[in-house]
């Protein structure tokens, strides 16, 4: 009975949603570029390798044939923008993906299975394999395009079935599983011999991942080889092989030479014989302060029967904690002893493996993905990284950067208030950068010297606070709750995070740590760690305004028990709200003196990704929950109107996680939340949803911020950079106007210039003005534009197939030539005359712009005033 009502009210619902037709209201993209973001995978024409595509984690892929000039995005119509693999067939042109990152880490998104274009990524067709969530590789056969062995790593956090080898010979339409280790075991490598598609090897992985430990080895880690084009499969990584065995095997990479001859790099999660049991003191410290033997390189010459260990010392700095991240290798095709393996940083031997040297240099980020060697040319080599593509024509001398696509995937955003705003924003891996919200991509600061944005810090960048009294003051930091105070104007900094007491136990920061500056009163910040902090002076000093306010610490290698979100009544200092990874939401309504526990009714034990006290109604607050680290995709939104006491569900919305919500200042009724793959808006306080992302593609959207004044919204995207929507016609989208049948939106002055019409330079196109008309429709149906002078000429008119919604129409100014001369007629002295590109121009006047339905009509005036002369 109960799954019927719900069933009921949701067909109602759908009936009674306001949803609106928004395609005219289009999204910018604003940068910035020059950080790049994560490359997954790379597929290079042998034949002409400044032809190649780079996948992008969560951007998706890119196309150039220009060496890395210039890329074009070709995945923005697919469902997910989420990269595992790519992979070409260069004689067809035909395109693969694999969905979903394999590199496990805190925002690696899944994906929908493999997708395939034939016509260059204009169109994609899903082949299938949906639970895959992340796959490794994709090998076709050359010979036979429609035989094709996918490797999946599977689901990140929970346990599934469809992980493993799948097989098809019909090009996709059915597939075969025909290598299983485990539920929690996927392949994360397979080797192809390029002469030989029967001989196959696959890397098994065993991994666990959960939001506060990742253990990234165990038994079913090791290396299966095929002899029949993978339709069986056979462990070669035996106790007896030489490979290391067992529980603390972990991720694996390869690169097949021959047949027989084949390379294997390995995260070895052994302790090493000098390992002390000490444990590192705080959790950014873990990352890096480690024991284990970590990165190594092993050889099989007789097919992986036997391997050999290369490497005659450790390979230090290499993987750190964190060897799940990497495990890729490549090979000399010409000379097998030339070995290439990605960490950290880029090494390269010419030794087989003996001794390494490192060939990534200042411009080459650090975290490597995939590296390409030319079989023609070997020292022509291109690497993807966590800072996007790096191309090397002497072997690692010297390097090209390639970083010209807005890929950044940023965690946090954030905006000032000085008149020409800036943007701020914290990126994984790419630290956190600032600059201007008009940013428009083009190359002149290679000429200039200097890249509109500017970088704070490095590391991974995180939340962003900026002093509205002062934009130069700015707090913010990277991992773990590493946080500062800059004066950007001095180029100073201090350090902010508050500290235990000597004896104390350390406190727990997530990741992402939040910080907040109080709206009633700038030098007062608040700081989450499993306690809430606060600081009356700017971070000087701090007190811990609460108790432990998450569920306890978890035993295990990922900070965890945190809080992630807090939020300040605007219309009370001190009435806050917190929340944690562990599910738990507090209210304080007296500065933290005492705390009450709102979380009680609310689905537990998931991430609160976001709480935000209301604006508009001291009692309301809403709260988003995140199911991403249990595989959850369910959205959970949720809104109180009397300080949480109770919650009620408003998340109509498609099965994305949800990581933000922003409630708009002016219009109650308006709101936007962003998911993990895309950006909505509710115009009924949430109770119907729509799509909101023209000009923006299906990406995971980290944070919005509402600039103000402006009336824009910002975007923050983990993986396509920051984008920009003007939301002034959706605030003006109250219920009044909504019942209206037509509604036409105030339209701005210009001012007429003798130069409309004329080229800048003899290069240069001509100046042509544009004015922006804006006009709500209640209904789809044909409207007429007309524009009337002040003598009630009609100098302008057009049918508009209006839609449901907000509708826009651009109009050059111009008239026709016989208004113009109709006009000329009747006034001599109006000075119509035709410029330089063949137009007439509307002269200075105030003009009437009327749109008309069969039974309303509403008008606005354009003025367009006589230009000052000096």
């Amino acid at each position: 009975m109960k799954k019927s009502f719900w069933l009921l009210f949701l067909v109602i619902q759908s009936i009674t949603a306001q949803n609106y037709s928004l395609d005219s209201v289009e999204f910018k993209s604003i940068g910035p570029t020059i950080m790049s973001g994560r490359v997954v995978d790379l597929a290079v024409n042998p034949e002409n390798p400044v032809e190649f595509y780079v996948a992008y984690a969560s951007g998706g892929v890119w196309y150039t044939n220009n060496n890395g000039t210039s890329f074009s995005p070709i995945m923005d119509s697919a469902e997910t923008l989420n990269c595992g693999t790519v992979t070409v067939d260069w004689n067809s042109g035909t395109i693969w993906v694999g969905t979903g990152e394999v590199n496990s880490s805190r925002s690696s998104y899944s994906g929908i299975g493999v997708l395939k274009s034939s016509d260059k990524g204009k169109t994609w067709e899903n082949l299938g394999l949906p639970e895959s969530h992340h796959i490794s590789r994709i090998r076709v056969n050359p010979k036979n395009t429609n035989e094709i062995i996918v490797g999946v790593v599977g689901h990140l956090y929970s346990k599934n079935n469809e992980r493993g080898i799948y097989k098809t010979i019909d090009g996709g339409k059915t597939w075969k599983q025909t290598l299983f280790v485990n539920d929690e075991t996927g392949i994360i490598d397979v080797a192809v011999v390029s002469d030989n598609f029967n001989t196959l090897y696959a890397a098994a992985w065993r991994k666990d991942r959960k939001a506060w430990n990742f253990k990234g080895n165990g038994e079913g880690s090791g290396i299966y080889k095929s002899t029949d084009a993978g339709a069986t499969w056979q462990l070669i990584s035996t106790p007896n092989s030489g490979f290391p065995a067992g529980e603390k095997v972990g991720r694996i990479g390869l690169f097949a030479v021959t047949s027989k001859n084949i390379y294997a790099v390995v995260d070895n999660q052994n302790l090493r014989p000098s390992a002390k049991k000490e444990k590192p003191k705080d959790a950014n410290s873990a990352l890096f302060d480690t024991e284990v033997i970590g990165c190594e390189l092993y050889q099989s010459n007789d097919g992986g029967i036997t391997w050999i260990k290369k490497n005659k010392d450790f390979i230090d700095d290499m993987y750190y904690s964190y060897g799940y991240y990497f495990a890729n290798i490549t090979v000399d095709s010409q000379n097998p002893n030339r070995v290439y393996i990605g960490g950290v940083p880029l090494l390269f031997s010419e030794d087989g493996g003996a001794t390494f040297k490192a060939i990534s240099k200042e411009n080459v980020h650090a975290d490597h993905h995939v590296t390409w060697v030319n079989p023609k040319n070997p020292n022509h080599i291109i690497n993807g990284n966590d800072g996007g593509v790096n191309i090397t024509f002497d072997n690692g001398e010297n390097w090209i950067k390639c970083n010209n696509q807005a890929v950044g995937q940023f965690y946090a955003v954030n905006v000032d208030y000085q008149e020409n705003y800036n943007v701020y924003g914290g990126l994984q891996d790419n630290g956190v950068w600032f600059g201007p919200n008009d940013y428009s991509h083009n190359r002149a600061w290679q000429q200039e010297g200097k890249y509109p944005f500017q970088e704070i810090l490095g590391g991974d960048g995180m939340q962003v606070q900026i002093d509205k009294r002062d934009p130069n003051i700015v707090f913010t930091g990277f991992q773990f709750g590493n946080y500062y105070r800059y004066d950007l104007n001095k180029n100073t900094s201090e350090p902010i995070t508050p500290k235990a007491k000597k004896d104390d136990e350390a406190f727990r920061y997530n990741w992402q740590t939040p910080i907040l500056l109080s709206s009633h009163n700038q030098d007062i910040l608040y700081f989450g760690s499993n306690f809430l902090h606060r600081s009356m002076n700017q971070g000087e000093k701090w007190e811990a305004i609460s108790p432990d306010l998450t569920k306890g610490k978890v035993e295990g290698n990922v900070a965890f028990g945190t809080i992630t979100t807090i939020s300040e009544s605007t219309f009370q200092f001190g009435l806050l709200y917190v929340g944690t990874d562990d599910g738990n939401i507090h209210v304080s309504k007296d500065s933290g003196n005492s705390w009450q526990l709102i979380s009680g009714n609310l689905p537990q034990n998931l991430w609160v990704s976001r709480v935000v006290a209301s604006a508009h109604k001291k009692e309301r607050v809403y709260a988003t929950l995140n199911g991403y680290r249990n595989d959850d995709f369910t959205a959970y939104v949720y809104v109180s109107e009397d300080f949480g006491a109770t919650w009620k569900r408003i998340s109509n919305l498609p099965n994305h996680p949800v990581n933000v919500i922003v409630e708009d200042k002016t219009n109650e009724n308006l709101l936007f939340v962003g998911t993990d793959n895309n950006v909505y808006v509710s115009f009924d306080k949430g109770d119907s949803w729509q799509e909101f992302s023209n000009g923006m593609p299906k990406v995971a959207v980290h944070d919005l911020v509402i600039q103000i004044k402006a009336n824009e919204l910002i975007v923050g995207t983990h993986g396509r950079s920051l984008y920009k929507v003007d939301i002034s016609k959706l605030q003006d989208l109250q219920p009044v106007v909504a019942k209206k049948e037509l509604h036409l939106y105030g339209i701005a002055s210009k001012t007429k210039s003798e130069r409309w019409g004329q080229k800048g330079y003899a290069w240069g196109k001509p100046i042509e003005p544009k004015t922006t008309i804006w006009f709500y429709s209640n209904s789809d149906k044909e409207v007429n534009l007309t524009i009337e002078n002040s003598k009630k000429a009609v100098v302008y008119s057009q049918k508009i197939a209006a839609k449901k919604g907000i509708n826009k129409v651009e109009y050059d100014c111009t008239l026709s030539k016989n208004d113009a001369d109709s006009w000329v007629r009747k006034d001599k002295k109006i000075g119509i005359k035709e410029a330089k590109n063949k137009k007439y121009y509307l002269p200075a006047d105030k003009y009437t712009v009327t749109v008309q339905s069969s039974d309303f009509k509403e008008s606005e005036s354009l003025v367009i005033e006589e230009s000052k002369k000096s």
